[in-house]
């Protein structure tokens, strides 16, 4: 049986909840290499790093992401399958550690809160289980993900490069029909689909390995 796209009030809270900067997953510590992209000259300003957070949620661990959560979503049965899938497909060390410690954070939290298992799983396999288990609509789920990793990285820029918080809000609104438009691909998605072609974002996370100073973790 389908489940319906809408979300209840409550529905709407649980995701609010989870994918909000207030869950405890330390996903603020975690910059997905842009730190090194800037460091670099990569990213200057709103404009670079506009196109550089639309390259990665549309070429990158963004689209990956959202389909690893819809498989766990389809097959939770099968998460340590598509877990092993979600750290083979991080492309540096970095990138294993940043998903490893949210999902590992995620699950514990959960487990508390709801009493489910507290096994670590890569952080969107973890959502993804869970949202299935709380009868979570798949689409908004996938879209709210992509959102928060959007926005989690417009904040690290903040801290990084002058970026005002009213343009912050601005590229996370200008960034919110793509993530809707890669939600609904991604529930009708399957790990075939997985691919990555944003080299240069992965090359800033294995540069980032050796980056001093620094202030984020990967």
């Amino acid at each position: 049986m389908s489940l319906p796209l809408m979300l209840t009030d409550h529905q709407a809270l649980t995701l609010m909840r989870w994918l909000s900067p207030g869950y405890p997953v330390g996903a603020f510590a975690y910059s997905h290499g842009l730190e090194q992209a800037i460091a670099d000259g990569l990213v200057q300003d709103s404009a670079t790093l506009e196109a550089w957070l639309r390259d990665t949620l549309e070429h990158g661990a963004g689209r990956n992401d959202a389909l690893l959560l819809a498989a766990a979503y389809h097959a939770p049965e099968n998460t340590g399958e598509i877990d092993a899938t979600a750290r083979a497909f991080a492309a540096s060390r970095e990138r294993v550690i940043e998903t490893e410690r949210q999902g590992a954070a995620f699950a514990r939290t959960e487990a508390v809160v709801s009493g489910a298992s507290a096994a670590p799983l890569a952080y969107a396999v973890a959502i993804g289980a869970a949202a299935a288990r709380h009868a979570l609509p798949l689409q908004p789920a996938c879209a709210l993900y992509l959102q928060a990793f959007a926005a989690n990285l417009v904040s690290a820029a903040q801290r990084l490069m002058p970026l005002g918080q009213t343009e912050a809000q601005r590229l996370q609104s200008a960034l919110a029909p793509l993530c809707a438009e890669i939600g609904a691909q991604a529930e009708r998605g399957t790990l075939d689909d997985l691919t990555s072609t944003t080299f240069m974002g992965d090359i800033a996370s294995m540069r980032h390995e050796t980056l001093q100073p620094r202030i984020f973790a990967t």
